[in-house]
């Protein structure tokens, strides 16, 4: 089967490399839906309407995070997801056992969702950005309008429908034609497998025959290598050796370097969110250059022949020489009513087999080439 795939350029870590470190916790906010407030996380109960808060509210990030110094908030922001009650809808702490609101049991209350990573640490000065209400500019930390009262939350753009480009379209294009081409090649595989494997029986009788059997001679002689200092082959000669990275663990090594990402904001839940990094251990070893001394191919002996009698080539070697692998190769042309076939095999046994003038069964595939023989009844 011939699967179609796109080239995906992946450059996450996994997730046994890497460990995440809590730097601290900020405030979130959330905007009340029923009069468009803009309300810090913590708070349950909106600043503009008295409203409680929606148990379906998104929090979203501050335009500038300070982290949290109050220790009594850091608590509350650990403690986990707030819940709702599941009677009057109330949010409730996370170690919430009765409902502030009603006094209802919270054994079964559902928590808020949790983890979803809101962006980047967002620090550096605060920008100034224009009242949607009157066009004042205000600080973006801002709630409220200080000249005109109005929540400072930005309504969100409708999204417009575009037409397509006349590039977007090419690229479109383009991709259909390319997946096109893909599936042909594959096809075209699929199709040549069947038609090689497809073969129907011709009798023919031994032509010719010929053989080449081949003897590496290997030589014993210095080969210069690399690798990391303890799996260097023992009785080699150590050259120049440097650091260089061998392996990247979420845990503290000797020899390490503990490289950190760029801090980012995870919803705790709670109002609160907690800045986390990325970070791995990159342990260092050493790199070395090495000189050893290895067999090497350095010469060929072969010898051919035209008879049913292969033999091996003689070897004359000194004594930093062996004999290396050995190769052979045999060749039989079959004549069937007037066209000739060719069969090529690496059987000794088989080739032996093969009489001049004796009469074998051909296994020929689509594009006429033997793929086995067996002797004619």
């Amino acid at each position: 089967m011939c699967r179609l795939w796109g080239s995906l350029h992946d450059n996450l870590k996994r997730d046994d490399q890497m460990s995440k470190e809590t730097l601290g916790y900020v405030r979130l906010e959330w905007t009340c839906p029923n009069c468009g407030a803009k309300n810090p996380g913590p708070q349950k109960l909106c600043a503009g309407c008295g409203a409680p808060q929606p148990e379906e509210v998104s929090f979203e990030q501050a335009a500038h995070e300070e982290l949290i110094t109050d220790e009594a908030e850091i608590a509350r922001a650990k403690a986990g997801p707030d819940v709702h009650c599941a009677y009057c809808g109330a949010r409730n702490p996370a170690d919430a056992e009765i409902c502030t609101q009603c006094g209802a049991d919270l054994t079964e209350a559902a928590a808020r969702a949790s983890g979803r990573v809101l962006g980047a640490h967002r620090t550096g000065p605060v920008k100034q950005v224009p009242c949607p209400s009157c066009g004042a500019q205000q600080p973006a930390t801002a709630l409220k309008c200080s000249q005109c009262g109005a929540s400072m939350a930005q309504p969100k753009p409708a999204p417009r429908k575009t037409a397509p480009t006349q590039r977007s379209r090419a690229r479109q294009v383009g991709g259909v034609v390319a997946a096109a081409i893909m599936l042909l090649a594959c096809l075209g595989v699929v199709l040549f497998l069947v038609l090689s494997t497809r073969t129907q029986d011709v009798v023919g009788s031994v032509q010719g025959v010929s053989w080449t059997r081949s003897i590496a001679i290997e030589e014993l002689g210095p080969v210069t290598g690399q690798g990391w200092r303890d799996e260097i082959p023992t009785g080699a000669i150590l050259g120049t050796c440097t650091q260089k990275v061998h392996h990247t663990q979420s845990d503290p090594a000797p020899n390490a370097e503990k490289v950190c990402g760029t801090p980012y904001t995870v919803d705790t839940g709670s109002g609160y969110g907690e800045v986390v990094r990325d970070c791995e251990y990159r342990v260092y070893a050493e790199w070395c250059q090495y000189t050893t001394q290895e067999w090497q191919v350095v010469d060929q002996a072969t010898l051919r022949g035209d008879d049913l009698n292969p033999r091996w080539p003689n070897l004359q070697l000194n004594a930093n020489q062996r004999q290396g692998e050995r190769e052979e190769r045999y060749e039989i042309t079959f004549n069937a009513d007037g066209k000739q076939y060719t069969y090529i095999t690496r059987d000794a046994a088989e080739f032996a087999r093969c009489q001049i003038g004796s009469r074998w069964v051909l296994k020929v595939n689509t594009f006429n080439a033997v793929t086995s023989i067996e002797p004619a009844e």
